[in-house]
């Protein structure tokens, strides 16, 4: 009888051991971001961001989008593909894209601000030498719901700003117009060259920007631009054609002393994470670049960025960001893709 005891006891603490070992391989199989949120913090503020978005194409990421609960959705350029002087064309293709049932749900909920890029700004790769622009402008904040009396509609351009506050925390994003007012590109045998002498953002705008900066009492300033920022080796655009103006841009973030810098950047139809470091800057920057919420590159490549942090990305995507107020403050951000795959994660530290 004693024996059969201990043959149960030990069949027992076998089947025990194995249940375990079978949970623990189960769960290594399960990616982190589908694995259950109960025991995770809840993020205090939540916002999300994309770019290049063809308005005849299957949108799929919308539903993906919703799911991340953003207070705010913001528009880094290409919101539709416009490319035409036809002020009543280009209407008739923001008409198109607010009738996408994706993205009325969403905006139905969210809160919308954004900028352009070239496409629905009117020209490829164009500057201040389009002639519709002012038209433009008017189409694109129609499209975005801005009021009809907002300050933004008698400016020439469209940069602005937006204030969030979430107990007693602040967010503030500052989007920048890399179009109207940009001066001429040179292309020689697909490479862009570079301007010297010429502006990114205008003498109206770049005034704009240091006063947002200076008045800026916000925990976190998230800057956008239609183009990137840091990298400066691929060919195309990017705020290092314009390389004086890319070095002023980070040296009025220096010299403002603003709290809390993170880029955020579209245009590429790929994602990335870029890191600049400065010795006149008491923390690194960070740029987030997501692009790509209908196309992407038709082909794997590779292309060179010493500032990228971990992979390029060629896939459809958006980008999240979390904010974490508590005893150690923080920024999440993330790049998603298709089913809220996380593509990649950054943790940015927030200084107080």
């Amino acid at each position: 009888m004693k024996k059969i005891q201990r043959l149960i006891v030990l069949l027992t603490i076998t089947l025990g051991a194995l249940t375990q070992a079978c949970a623990q391989k189960e769960a290594l199989k399960t990616p982190a971001s589908n694995q259950s949120s109960s025991n995770q913090q809840k993020a205090d503020l939540v916002i999300a961001f994309g770019s290049c978005n063809k308005q005849y194409m299957a949108q799929p990421l919308w539903k993906d989008i919703a799911q991340n609960n953003p207070a705010l959705w913001v528009w880094l350029g290409d919101n539709i593909y416009g490319d035409t002087q036809n002020m009543e064309l280009m209407k008739s293709k923001y008409d198109q894209q607010l009738r996408n049932q994706g993205y009325k749900k969403l905006i139905e909920q969210v809160k919308v601000i954004g900028i352009w890029d070239d496409h629905d700004y009117g020209i490829n790769d164009g500057g201040e030498e389009f002639p519709k622009k002012k038209e433009s402008q008017q189409l694109m904040l129609d499209f975005l719901k801005y009021p009809a009396n907002s300050p933004i509609r008698q400016q020439e351009g469209v940069y602005n700003s937006y204030t969030m506050t979430k107990g007693g925390h602040t967010v503030k994003v500052i989007l920048l117009d890399t179009r109207y007012f940009r001066g001429t590109l040179k292309r020689v045998n697909g490479v862009y060259q570079v301007n010297t002498t010429g502006t990114m953002l205008g003498k109206t705008q770049w005034q704009w920007l240091e006063n947002e900066l200076n008045n800026s009492l916000a925990d976190v300033n998230i800057i956008g631009s239609s183009i990137q920022f840091i990298p400066d080796e691929h060919r195309f655009e990017k705020w290092a054609n314009f390389p004086k103006e890319r070095q002023r841009f980070f040296d009025l973030v220096a010299k403002t002393k603003v709290k809390n810098v993170v880029l955020i950047s579209g245009d590429r139809h790929i994602a990335e994470v870029s890191k600049y470091e400065a010795s006149n800057l008491s923390y690194p920057l960070y740029e987030i670049t997501s692009s790509g919420l209908t196309h992407t590159w038709r082909r794997k490549a590779t292309e060179k960025n010493r500032y990228r942090e971990g992979e390029l990305m060629i896939a459809l995507n958006f980008g999240v960001f979390e904010f974490y107020f508590g005893e150690s403050p923080k920024v999440v951000g993330h790049i998603k893709g298709r089913q809220n795959k996380v593509l990649q994660t950054v943790t940015i530290p927030l200084r107080k």
